[in-house]
C-alpha cells in the first residue's frame, strides 16, 4: 500500500516567460502555497535566453565573464536557487514545482532524486534512456562520454520548494560553451533531439514531463483557473488544494 494519498495539483502553462517574471510568479505562488491558498502547482515554461548563477557560482566558472555573457545577447541573473551556473533558453523546458514538501516528504535530497526520476521518465517517454551519475545532480544519457540532459537547482524555505528542472528538448547548445555548466569541468551537455535524431514539440514533452509528475509525486494535475491564479485567496480554494483524491 503507498502511504502518500494522491492529491489535486495545479498545472501552469505559461511559454515563453521571461526569468525574471518566471521566478517573481515563484514567488507570488510560494507565498500563496504558505497559507494554502492554491495547490502545489506545476509552472511549465520556456525562457528567452539568460544564465542563471546559483547562490554560490565561482567566477571561474564564467570564463568569459558576466559581460561578455550579455555581449552574446543573454541576461545573466544571480538566483536564490542553489547549484552552479546553467543556461536557459529557446527549446528548453523549465519545470518550476511549487511543492508543499510537508505533504509530501520532509527530505530535500530525496526531493532532488524525485526531481531525477521525472526527468527520466520523460526521456524515456521518447525513447531516449536517461540516468544519475554518483555525486552529481541532474540527469544524463550514459555511455563512454556521459552528456547532461537536465539540470536541476531547487530552493527550500520552511518547506516550500521552488525553481526545478531544466530539460533541453531542443537548445542551442552551443550557449554552454561559454560557462562551466553546472560547475562541473569537462561537462558536455546534450537534447532530446540530438539523442533520439528528430524533431520534438515542446508542447508534447511538457505533456510527458506533467504526466512524470504526478506518477512520481502522486499528484492528479488539473489546469490552473484561468485570471484567478494570481489573486486567489479564497477559503474555497484552500480547502480544495488539500482535498484527497483517488
Amino acid at each position: 500500500m503507498d502511504p502518500l494519498p494522491r492529491r489535486a495539483a495545479w498545472r501552469l502553462d505559461r511559454r515563453p516567460l521571461g526569468y525574471r517574471e518566471a521566478w517573481e510568479l515563484q514567488r507570488r505562488l510560494e507565498r500563496k502555497r504558505r497559507v494554502h491558498a492554491i495547490p502545489d502547482t506545476l509552472l511549465l515554461t520556456e525562457h528567452p535566453p539568460v544564465f542563471t548563477l546559483g547562490r554560490r557560482t565561482p567566477a571561474r566558472h564564467l570564463p568569459g565573464g558576466a559581460d561578455a555573457l550579455r555581449r552574446s545577447g543573454a541576461s545573466v541573473v544571480v538566483t536564490d536557487r542553489g547549484g552552479d551556473v546553467t543556461f536557459h533558453g529557446p527549446g528548453q523546458l523549465v519545470a518550476y514545482p511549487i511543492l508543499d514538501l510537508t505533504a509530501w516528504k520532509k527530505d530535500v535530497h530525496a526531493y532532488l532524486r524525485a526531481l531525477e526520476a521525472v526527468a527520466m521518465r520523460t526521456a524515456a517517454a521518447f525513447g531516449v534512456e536517461a540516468e544519475r551519475r554518483a555525486g552529481f545532480t541532474g540527469v544524463w544519457r550514459g555511455g563512454p562520454e556521459p552528456r547532461k540532459l537536465a539540470s536541476i537547482g531547487v530552493r527550500v524555505s520552511r518547506w516550500i520548494a521552488t525553481h526545478g528542472v531544466a530539460l533541453n528538448v531542443s537548445t542551442d547548445l552551443s550557449w554552454f560553451s561559454r560557462i562551466v555548466p553546472c560547475g562541473i569541468e569537462g561537462c558536455r551537455m546534450t537534447s532530446l533531439e540530438v539523442e533520439t535524431g528528430r524533431p520534438l514539440g515542446l508542447g508534447a514533452v511538457a505533456d510527458a514531463l506533467a504526466s512524470a509528475f504526478g506518477e512520481v509525486f502522486r499528484r492528479d494535475l488539473v489546469p490552473a483557473p484561468d485570471g484567478r491564479l494570481a489573486e486567489t485567496e479564497s477559503v474555497a480554494a484552500a480547502a480544495w488544494a488539500e482535498r484527497r483524491v483517488g
